[in-house]
């Protein structure tokens, strides 16, 4: 009951963004993974389901990171073939990492796809019969067993490298020598034909032909995509290592021109990173414009990639990159210690004292503020930095203060404290989604609660036009006294909520990067907080003028 229990909790939490995909899609893992190969039912075959669905918007180089993380536990044989017909890069990474033992794999190699059993030829801890079945199956490494010359030594190859001899001189008249004469013959002719001057050599022609290449990697490239993104045409000797290359992949083009792309906008100095041969590999810049039909219908980007200079590209690899390679190792020990703390509360390896499970639940606990924490750092990093957009669509802005006015109300009315909002205009939709404002909300009006002193009244006003919708809040008597906002400094008490663990200046500069990506500003004026962001123009919500709302 204690598994139902907690499957049936993440099931029933939402997997709205990236980030809580992500999130849903490791509990799902570790909860499957660790379940009894015979367990069924509907809530699992609703996680089995729900699994599928998360790893549709998940990238498959995250799925794999995923589950190559030492924490996660994959045994159960029915998951890892519902991973081995996913992905291939998610499968190899389930393949590298799955523990099961001997007769479990003796029952599963076999159902498995073709190409995950190629995958786990790679791995060298498998049981002894997991092996012979692989090598029964013809699972092995595709390479030709070396020639044995116990009998005859190979000849030296002369000093001048003679032309390589035909292929039917050495298999003319082998009927009498045998096999092995012949296996001496070919490995004679491959000498020669390595020896042999590079010209006469078979080449692939991967990093030549290529025009106006530098020092091995070209300066510009003309390119045409299809709706979706994927390139369908390049400048001849460009194609076949263009053509294919979906240009919107999160790990390919940077947020910012994804998110022009999605709205059929022109893209201008787009960020681009590609993987692959000299030619085209590395840092490029995008300039596209997107074509339309006859009929105005959308068919595609047309648009040049181009090298950025030397100092561009050095200022690419900053301090914003540098600071998520330091979160990206400290997230790793931090998420080893919380795997380690809840395997002794859980009981999973047996059992443990009730002193140690609370130790481990507040281990647990501490872990998760921290990993919080992380993620807060790094989503200022890539905001500021142009890396991450916010969601598109019609929030909400008066919804989501209302929403959390009433979230904060328990807190603060205990020290008599209220938070006053005075409502004007109609128009209240702004170019974020609902969630995106909801959370900019919170961080907002949770700093400014969190500074209230006990009976302080503040008033704010929220008004909404077809241009803008502005919020304006004043400033509790003890933030009037900060010199910097904006200054992440920790704070010197921990206040009675608060929307993040760094302190309100943290908080409220990670607030305004957000409202500057989503075209807005967050400033101060006159001992006022001032939130702005840009309408976005529908039709006119059915709201009186005048509204008071208090918390």
């Amino acid at each position: 009951m204690l598994f139902d229990d907690r499957l049936a909790t993440v099931l029933r939490s939402g997997a709205a963004g990236e980030r809580a995909a992500r999130t849903q899609f490791r509990q799902l893992l570790d909860l499957l993974g660790t379940t009894p190969p015979g367990a069924n039912g509907p809530l699992v075959t609703a996680a089995y389901a729900r699994l599928a669905e998360i790893s549709d918007q998940i990238p498959s180089t995250d799925q794999s990171r995923i589950l190559r993380e030492p924490w996660l536990r994959l045994r159960n044989p029915r998951l890892l073939a519902h991973l081995a017909e996913g992905d291939p890069q998610a499968a190899a990474a389930a393949m590298a990492t799955a523990r099961l033992d001997e007769d479990d794999w003796a029952e599963l190699i076999p159902e498995l796809p073709v190409i995950a059993r190629g995958f786990l030829r790679h791995r060298r801890d498998l049981p002894d019969k997991a092996k012979t079945l692989l090598a029964r199956l013809g699972v092995r490494d595709l390479v030709l067993p070396q020639p044995d010359f116990a009998e005859e030594p190979l000849v030296e190859a002369p000093a001048e490298p003679p032309a390589p001899p035909a292929p039917e001189s050495i298999l003319a008249d082998t009927g009498s020598e045998g096999i092995s004469a012949l296996v001496r013959r070919i490995e004679a002719f491959q000498q020669a034909r390595r020896s042999a001057p590079a010209a006469l050599a078979p080449r692939l022609p991967l990093d030549d032909g290529a025009p106006d290449a530098v020092n091995g990697q070209s300066k510009s490239c003309d390119i045409a995509t299809e709706v979706s993104g994927r390139v369908t045409w390049a400048t001849p000797g460009y194609a076949p290592l263009l053509v294919g290359l979906d240009i919107t992949a999160s790990e390919v083009l940077d947020a910012r021109s994804r998110a022009a792309m999605r709205r059929h906008q022109p893209i201008h100095g787009g960020k681009v990173r590609i993987d692959g041969v000299a030619a085209v590999a590395g840092e490029w810049l995008l300039d596209a414009m997107p074509g339309f039909g006859a009929t105005g219908s959308f068919t595609g980007y047309v648009g040049r990639l181009r090298r950025p200079f030397a100092g561009a590209v050095a200022s690419t690899s900053g301090p914003a990159d540098r600071m998520r390679q330091v979160l990206h190792e400290l997230r790793t020990p931090v998420n080893a210690i919380q795997g380690f703390a809840e395997i002794i509360q859980q009981q999973l390896f047996g059992p443990a004292p009730n002193t140690y499970r609370a130790l481990s639940a507040a281990v647990g606990v501490d872990s998760a503020r921290l990993l919080a924490g992380f993620d807060e750092i790094d989503r200022v990093v890539r905001i500021e930095t142009g890396q991450e957009a916010l969601s598109d669509g019609g929030g909400n802005l008066r919804l989501a203060v209302e929403r959390t006015l009433k979230r904060l109300e328990g807190v603060i009315r205990p020290r008599s404290a209220k938070m006053r909002l005075l409502v004007s205009g109609e128009n209240f939709a702004v170019r974020v989604g609902d969630d995106d404002a909801a959370l900019l909300g919170w961080r907002i009006l949770a700093t400014l609660a969190g500074a209230l002193a006990p009976g302080e009244v503040v008033e704010m006003t929220l008004t909404g036009s077809q241009k803008a919708v502005v919020l304006a809040m004043e400033l509790p008597l003890s933030l009037t006294t900060v010199d910097d906002l904006f200054g992440a400094a920790a704070p010197s008490q921990a206040p009675a909520v608060t929307a993040g663990m760094f302190g309100s200046g943290f908080t409220l500069r990670l607030a305004r990067a957000e409202a500057m990506a989503a075209g807005g500003s967050l400033a101060v004026e006159d001992e006022t907080l001032v939130l702005t962001l840009p309408a976005l123009t529908g039709s006119p919500a059915a709201h009186s003028q005048g509204d008071e709302t208090t918390a």
